[in-house]
């Protein structure tokens, strides 16, 4: 699959921003962005969700059917649990982090006012082990609890910033530039940046060809996906559709099956249900008549927007195509071209639904 131009800028801004669960307005507004040009309608729903529309138009003759196509806009992150007396800070996670997927790095403290620079630290290693933390680092069994982030402000400067229990806390800018290793992409948070890329994609390439279109599509980018995927449960309470399908990345684990290539997942079940069977043959379908090859998966350690929404009965159908990944929730690589075979698979689907 050719690589488009514009993804590796697109790609690359959206990486650069910051967005933790909650609190994801730099990216929500790029979105915007790039998401208004290609749709009738675009707005920001009370839970924080990115919405556009695009109408059908084709004269099919049957019923209008919706169909919500989910990206999030959220990344894994971390919390404030509490400010020690020096100024340390100490976290917990944010979505589906642990240590190990940071490492020890710089972040960005996202206070209430402003932001401020920090460092990830597990402590220093040499240490014999006499220490809790120390014992735990040593063995490489580093959990919450051995983390701190060194701040070098006293509490009063931190309470100026508007640090406080809860305060989101990311990589900071300085690492979130993407890398080229060969034919891959490497950075954090291609989850769910890489997706959100496809997604924006195949709008436009969906808006180009609007008058094959026959049901409306609701292009839906959520809130809070890594916590609890309250954003997409709110948007499926209140927009019309029986069915969802999520855009994701996919772990490439030997378990699964899966590959690193162009050729997207396509979810067959996952920890909270098995996907619609319509959906998952007809994304599958898809995918082949533009020439690639898809990979099933029964992804049992994973979960999506899509299989939250089913399994609280929200959704009649749904069904999840996702981006291989190597490293998912840490150093993340994916082909290129793999986001614009991902692309035009959805804008396949989607020209396809109603024509029956």
């Amino acid at each position: 699959m050719q690589p488009d131009p514009s993804t590796l800028p697109l790609l690359e801004e959206l990486l650069m921003a910051r967005g933790p669960g909650g609190q994801e307005h730099e990216v929500r507004d790029i979105c915007l962005r790039e998401l208004r040009p290609h749709c009738d309608e675009t707005r920001v729903d009370p839970a924080g969700n990115v919405i556009g529309l695009i109408k059908g138009t084709h004269p099919s003759g049957e019923a209008n059917q919706p169909i919500r196509i989910m990206a999030h806009l959220d990344e894994i992150a971390m919390l404030v649990k509490r400010i020690e007396p020096d100024g340390t800070l100490r976290v917990v996670a944010l979505g589906g982090a642990n240590p190990i997927n940071f490492g020890v790095c710089p972040v960005d403290i996202l206070g209430d006012r402003d932001f401020i620079p920090g460092v990830l630290s597990f402590g220093s290693m040499h240490s014999t082990g006499e220490t809790h933390q120390g014992a735990d680092v040593l063995s490489g069994s580093v959990n919450w609890g051995d983390v701190h982030v060194i701040t070098r402000c006293s509490g009063e400067q931190l309470q100026t910033h508007g640090v406080r229990p809860g305060t989101r806390v990311v990589l900071s800018q300085h690492w979130r530039r993407p890398f080229r290793v060969g034919d891959a992409i490497a950075a954090h948070f291609l989850d769910d940046r890489a997706p959100m890329v496809a997604t924006l994609q195949a709008a436009r390439l969906l808006a180009e060809r609007r008058e094959e279109l026959a049901n409306d599509v609701y292009l839906v980018f959520t809130t809070q996906e890594e916590e609890s995927n309250a954003g997409a449960l709110y948007a499926a309470s209140h927009l019309p559709g029986d069915a969802t399908v999520a855009v994701e990345v996919g772990p490439i684990i030997s378990e699964y099956a899966t590959r690193l290539s162009v050729d997207p997942i396509i979810n067959t079940g996952d920890k909270n249900g098995c996907y619609n069977r319509e959906i998952v043959d007809q994304l599958y379908q898809a995918g082949k008549r533009r020439g690639l090859t898809p990979q099933f998966a029964l992804l049992v350690d994973f979960a999506s927007d899509a299989s939250a929404i089913m399994s609280s009965g929200m959704s009649a159908q749904g069904g999840c195509i996702a981006i291989p990944t190597e490293n998912t929730h840490g150093y993340e690589l994916i082909l290129e071209g793999s986001i614009e075979a991902c692309a035009v698979t959805l804008l396949e689907f989607l020209l396809d639904r109603g024509h029956d």
